[in-house]
């Protein structure tokens, strides 16, 4: 019998064999109740199979918001007015280049991603993750995801920090890197490894955290999931406009950030800030190579000056 409620006597007074009818009886009997909780109640109750409605949840909440986000840059890139935004303009997607990332994408979804995804309620149960409701506050929901991206961003520098060293990058790492150029459908264009690898940050970051404080809601995670898709597709969209997030908080790494990865190979390892490579020096670009330069000359300089 499904968790979704609390109090498992509601589980047979709304149920019925209709999804519409299970909706009309928790809008009687929980009218309390949001409407995003009144139908993600019913799903879980007309699906009847926790596992199943879990694992069919996650993989069209991917598929669905992975491949939406992606379609305004697919639509932005076919109109030349926007080229006034792009931070490489001469350097636009075929429509070759985007269905052969398009098949390539999807068939990592079903044969790599697919697996896990189906997997996870068992997960789920053992580490605690509900799937209850009502859900948690907003505010709790909201400082989790925050922490959640801080977490991540931290994983994604290193393991990306790595994955540019000698055979991780030539047999690994190298196939994101076809496109010097990105674009939206690139974000999750990469080795199985890779992808199994950085994607530890954002599924991993959740189950280390309900580890440690027993409590994580599956809708948390959910959202949680969809903004680190928009993240990751805006950050390889090839765009920066006036009203991109990171000219509102300097700190948000964005589109420009990362397409300096893609485009000289090199820095800019994180995903969602910039902390992590303005600390460690590993910026990249042609005025950080040039402030990196500088900062070597003047201790150079003031080596053979304690040396006299």
């Amino acid at each position: 019998m499904t968790a979704i409620f609390a109090n498992s006597t509601l589980v047979n007074l709304v149920k019925t064999d209709t999804f519409n009818g299970i909706v009309s009886n928790i809008e009687t009997y929980q009218p309390q109740l949001n409407v995003i909780e009144k139908y993600w109640a019913s799903w879980y109750l007309f699906m009847d199979n926790d596992k199943l409605a879990t694992g069919l949840l996650f993989f069209l909440l991917h598929e669905f918001m992975y491949f939406f986000r992606c379609l305004p840059w697919f639509i932005i890139d076919q109109i030349p007015y926007f080229r006034q935004w792009k931070i490489q303009p001469t350097k636009i997607p075929s429509m070759k280049e985007q269905w052969y990332c398009f098949k390539s994408v999807l068939l990592s979804h079903f044969l790599v991603e697919a697996i896990p995804i189906w997997t996870f309620h068992p997960m789920c149960e053992r580490l605690g993750i509900t799937i209850q409701v009502p859900f948690p506050t907003i505010k709790r929901m909201a400082l989790e995801i925050a922490l959640f991206f801080v977490l991540e961003d931290m994983w994604h520098y290193w393991a990306h920090r790595l994955f540019h060293y000698g055979i991780f990058y030539k047999y690994i790492h190298k196939q994101h890197h076809r496109y010097a150029a990105p674009f939206g459908l690139a974000a999750e264009y990469a080795h199985p490894a890779e992808t199994m690898s950085l994607g530890f940050g954002t599924v991993g970051m959740p189950i280390l955290y309900v580890m440690y404080t027993g409590n994580l809601h599956l809708f948390t995670l959910c959202v949680w999931i969809t903004l680190r898709l928009f993240q990751a597709i805006d950050s390889h969209s090839g765009y920066d406009f006036p009203w991109s997030l990171n000219k509102f908080l300097p700190f948000w790494a964005g589109a420009e950030h990362h397409d300096l990865h893609h485009h000289y190979f090199i820095g800019n390892y994180a995903s969602s800030f910039r902390w992590w490579d303005y600390c460690l020096d590993t910026e990249s670009g042609p005025e950080s190579k040039v402030s990196r330069e500088e900062k070597m000359r003047r201790r150079a300089e003031k080596n053979v000056k304690k040396n006299i």
